[in-house]
C-alpha cells in the first residue's frame, strides 16, 4: 500500500493522549477532564464542527481542533500520532498552529505601555497626583470619560 491510497487504514490515537503528548496539557488526567466538560470542537473531512465530550475519541492526521486555554483560542491540525510524549520541539511535529494570532494587550488599553527613561521618584508621582486632583476638581469624570456635572463644585444645587 501506498500513502496515497485513500483505503489505506491510518493512524488513530485517542483524543486525550494526544492533547497531552502534544504538549497542550501538564498532565492526561488534565486533558481527559477538559475534553469530558465538552471543551474541543473536532471537524474532520470538511464536515461542520462538532463537540467531542469523549475523551477516548480518536484522533487521525487532518483532523482539525479548535479549543480554548485560558484566553487564547487554539486551532491545530493534526499532522501525525505520537508514540510517545517526548520534548517540545518533537511534540511540535505533531501539529500545524491555525490559530489566531493572539489580540495585543496595548490594543485594549487593559496594560500600560513601556516605560520611557527611568522609574518615577516620589516627587515625580506627587506632580502627577497634584495635577489628577486638579482634573477631578472641575467634575467628577465616570467610566466613559465623561464629566458628571452633578458633582462638580460649579454646578448649581
Amino acid at each position: 500500500m501506498t500513502d496515497a491510497d485513500p483505503a489505506a487504514p491510518r493512524p488513530v490515537q485517542r483524543l486525550d493522549k494526544w492533547l497531552w503528548c502534544a504538549r497542550f496539557f501538564k498532565t492526561r488526567s488534565l486533558a481527559a477532564k477538559f475534553v469530558a466538560g465538552g471543551g474541543v470542537r473536532l471537524e474532520r473531512d470538511g464536515a461542520p464542527a462538532m463537540r467531542v465530550e469523549k475523551p477516548s475519541f480518536g484522533v487521525r492526521p487532518g483532523d482539525r481542533l479548535a479549543f480554548a486555554l485560558g484566553r487564547r483560542v487554539v486551532i491545530a491540525e493534526v499532522r501525525a500520532c505520537a508514540a510517545r510524549r517526548g520534548p517540545a520541539p518533537e511534540a511540535r511535529t505533531l501539529y500545524i498552529d491555525c490559530s489566531p494570532p493572539p489580540e495585543s494587550a496595548a490594543a485594549d488599553g487593559a496594560a500600560p505601555g513601556r516605560r520611557v527613561g527611568p522609574r518615577p521618584t516620589k516627587k515625580d508621582r506627587r506632580r502627577r497626583e497634584r495635577f489628577a486632583g486638579d482634573v477631578h476638581e472641575a467634575g467628577e469624570v465616570n467610566g466613559a470619560g465623561e464629566v458628571n456635572e452633578e458633582h462638580s463644585p460649579c454646578s448649581k444645587p
